[in-house]
């Protein structure tokens, strides 16, 4: 399908304007959609085509596997073989919501929407564009987020034009992402369930469901997306340093010629003063998730070539902060063949 631009603003999202963008995915093409969690860029994931489409688009190997949007947890079996109790339990009490169930793939999935694994990650999205355009598309969306293979994941419309361009057929704008971070990943092959991504369903909520600990361990037997060491990065180098660190370093960094943008911690109140750019943080997790990668674009913008930033607390969003900045400022490889060549814990990306 020919990639001609059709952004359907906020304002004008209506039956006709979710028609259209599922005709062009009908039709094989791109669509951008927005999610709680982030931008995604969805194509039918029954499609080859149409999802070699998309990872050519972001620019992402394609052993790195997708995620599937489906219209509700009552279609898991259409889409998963093998669904234990305990993945229905968590479906039924976080969907639709920022949760990702991976479970063994049904016939229905493509190997091309898997990265080629016999697993597949499933989501009910949480947005009323989301969820309308998979009602009146009646399949499933496979869709990663809108935005380059590694680079920071888009928020907002805007984002993802500025990223994609005209890449991308339709562009459906719903606003501001509420969650602001991408959704919990959960390895649900087995009755042992562990967490492969820390997202939007914080680790708390999933313990408190279930009734016992879950895991989140370091290394994992199945590739998810957003597991490669350097992943949701800017630009702009970002060093990680302690919480009461973060001005001084701020400003040694300046002395040494860095134009440099500063994470500020909410328990100061003294900025750097020599400091290129300052994002204070909130002092709330949700809206420090929120925001979190409007500030790291934002400090691209003004010409930062170094972010000095601190993780939060690991309890909460706080686990999903940390993750994402940690990854951030992971190593970068120099090319996406170097990043799926690159050892990954046998996880992959985006």
């Amino acid at each position: 399908m020919t990639a001609t631009t059709s952004d359907i603003d906020k304002a004008a999202i209506d039956e006709a304007a979710i028609d259209e963008a599922a005709g062009v995915l009908r039709a094989g093409g791109l669509v951008a959609l927005p999610t709680e969690t982030v931008y995604g860029l969805g194509a039918n994931a029954e499609d080859a085509t149409a999802v070699a489409r998309v990872f050519e688009t972001k620019g992402r190997p394609p052993t790195h596997p997708l995620i599937v949007h489906i219209g509700g947890a009552e279609q898991l079996g259409d889409w998963a073989e093998d669904v234990p109790a305990s993945a229905r339990l968590l479906a039924e009490h976080f969907w639709p919501g920022p949760l990702t169930l991976v479970l063994r793939r049904g016939r229905r999935v493509p190997l091309e929407a898997t990265g080629g694994l016999e697993t597949v990650a499933l989501r009910v999205p949480d947005h009323p564009v989301a969820r309308a355009l998979l009602a009146a598309f009646g399949g499933g969306i496979a869709a990663p987020s809108a935005n380059r293979f590694g680079s920071v994941s888009p928020t907002t419309a805007d984002h993802v034009r500025a990223e994609l361009g005209d890449a991308v057929d339709v562009v459906l704008d719903g606003g501001p992402c509420g969650v602001g971070v991408e959704s919990t990943i959960v390895d649900a092959t087995s009755d042992t369930l562990s967490i492969l991504r820390p997202g939007g369903v914080t680790r708390e909520d999933l313990e408190a469901v279930l009734g016992h600990p879950l895991a989140v361990p370091e290394t994992s037997r199945v590739r998810v997306p957003g597991q490669h060491p350097s992943h949701y990065a800017p630009r702009a180098r970002v060093v990680l340093v302690e919480p009461d660190e973060v001005v001084a370093e701020a400003e040694r960094a300046q002395r040494l010629g860095h134009r440099v943008g500063v994470f500020l911690p909410p328990a100061f109140t003294d900025t750097p003063v020599e400091a290129h750019a300052v994002a204070a943080v909130p002092a709330s997790t949700a809206a420090y998730a929120r925001e979190l990668y409007g500030f790291l674009r934002e400090l691209d913008q003004r010409g930062c070539d170094l972010i000095i930033a601190s993780v939060p607390a690991e309890e909460g969003l706080g686990l999903a902060i940390a993750n994402r900045l940690r990854r951030a400022a992971g190593p970068r490889p120099a090319t996406p063949e170097a990043a799926d060549a690159a050892p990954d814990r046998e996880t992959s990306a985006s």
